[in-house]
């Protein structure tokens, strides 16, 4: 009752309308869809499908995620059982392809669908989607028979995989990969290395891994490694112990350790050599999805400081009618519409064929660096109680960081964009 008195006397002062938070997520989107609605330019609405779609993912969320959150948080235990109840509802399968048992679904409806579950936990959206990072190359560049093993594989159980590039000492320089790739007698491939930070690998069924097949250390980044599909139970892989992380403890990271470890030549991709290519390409696919599940721990933040700021009272009036708070708030608003916006771009582009890099990196870079300020805001917002690990967005906060690292840092994104722009600038 004392809530109800509070949003009314703050309703009369500040907003003309309040809605329910949670339902006012996804209500404005591009649309792959023309209905005849428009002139097949740019649209804001959703399809039917997709309306469907994201309610199944909403009521998943608000029944399956949020209400054992922190409690994953607190234990660190990886979240199977959520996995293999949004496996059977299509929601970790939706981006295969259809022929290989997947549904199928553009890019752009993934975001969304990982956008909803982000905003109940990043760790489990971490979770549910790290598949596709570790399915991206073998989607983009794998062959007829690697599909239908690996991506059929994943569409008919509830398997994991996870890609494996990033090494103790090489963070987001991917062509400073040491792992070695040599060949034997048979054609066949030996790899020997470590790698580390890896998304999944303490439950992975495969991985996708980067190694360098030549030996010149002068040899270009484009021309010196390769990609491997590598079954997890193979000899000589060894799985080290979980990490224990500031955020998204939920979501399983750990190292591997490659000892002697033998690849058949069947499970390149590509070819030899076209290991950069592979990995690099695959961020095209899988940063738009990051970029969105930033979006939803920001929407999340937002939400939580809005009910938060109807509801404490200072100077005998709601902390929602001091202006502090209203620009607070506002400044968390246009994160979250822009970064929408951005990662919507960038998989709208890939979804229509278009190289989407620029995009891409922009999404990522800015919806990190969002996330992380609505996060701070909103413990800002909650004052003392923000602090305390009883309220919400103190998880928030810790969980946020990874998006300024993970899949290529906040500066690295930057570099990116330079660059493109310099191209685009110069004509290229």
């Amino acid at each position: 009752m004392v809530f109800n008195l509070v949003r009314s006397a703050v309703t009369r002062t500040v907003f003309r309308k309040t809605v329910n938070p949670f339902v006012a997520i996804n209500k404005n989107r591009f649309s792959t869809h023309d209905d005849g609605s428009s002139d097949g330019g740019i649209c804001f609405e959703l399809t039917e499908d997709q309306k469907s779609m994201l309610d199944l993912a909403e009521k998943f969320t608000k029944d399956e995620v949020i209400p054992k959150a922190a409690e994953l948080d607190r234990t660190g235990e990886f979240p199977m059982e959520i996995f293999k109840k949004a496996h059977e509802l299509g929601l970790v399968t939706e981006t295969l392809p259809v022929e290989y048992g997947g549904m199928g679904l553009p890019l752009l409806d993934h975001c969304m669908i990982a956008e909803k579950i982000a905003y109940g936990c990043t760790g489990v959206g971490t979770a549910l989607s790290a598949n596709t990072l570790g399915q991206a190359p073998v989607i983009l560049f794998g062959n007829d028979e690697q599909k239908k093993e690996y991506l059929g594989r994943c569409a008919a159980e509830p398997l994991i995989c996870a890609y494996a590039v990033t090494e103790p000492g090489t963070g987001s320089d991917v062509a400073g990969v040491r792992t070695k790739a040599t060949k034997n007698a048979d054609g066949d491939f030996v790899l020997d290395g470590q790698k580390m930070w890896i998304t999944g690998a303490g439950y992975a069924n495969w991985f996708f891994v980067l190694a360098r097949s030549n030996p010149d250390p002068k040899a270009k980044a484009s021309e010196a490694f390769t990609g491997f599909i590598v079954e997890a139970d193979t000899p000589g892989v060894t799985i080290g112990r979980k990490e224990w992380n500031m955020g998204q403890r939920c979501s399983d990271t750990r190292g591997i350790t490659f000892e002697g470890v033998v690849v058949p030549k069947k499970n390149v991709l590509l070819t030899e050599g076209k290991g950069f290519r592979i990995a690099m390409g695959a961020f095209d696919l899988t940063r738009p999805p990051v970029a969105s599940g930033a979006v939803g721990l920001a929407q999340r933040a937002l939400d939580e400081a809005t009910q938060y700021s109807l509801q404490r009272t200072t100077f005998g009036r709601p902390i929602a009618t001091h202006q502090a708070i209203q620009f607070m708030l506002a400044d968390m608003i246009i994160g979250i519409t822009t970064s929408r916006m951005a990662y919507m771009r960038a998989a709208y582009d890939f979804d229509h064929g278009r190289r989407n890099t620029y995009w891409a990196s922009i999404a990522k870079c800015l919806a990190g660096d969002v996330a992380n300020k609505c996060a701070a805001d909103a413990v800002q917002i909650f004052g003392g109680a923000g602090f305390n690990s009883e309220y919400p967005v103190e998880k928030l906060m810790r969980d946020a960081k990874i998006f300024q690292i993970y899949e290529g840092t906040a500066q690295i994104q930057r570099m990116i964009i330079a660059r493109e722009h310099f191209q685009q600038a110069m004509g290229q």
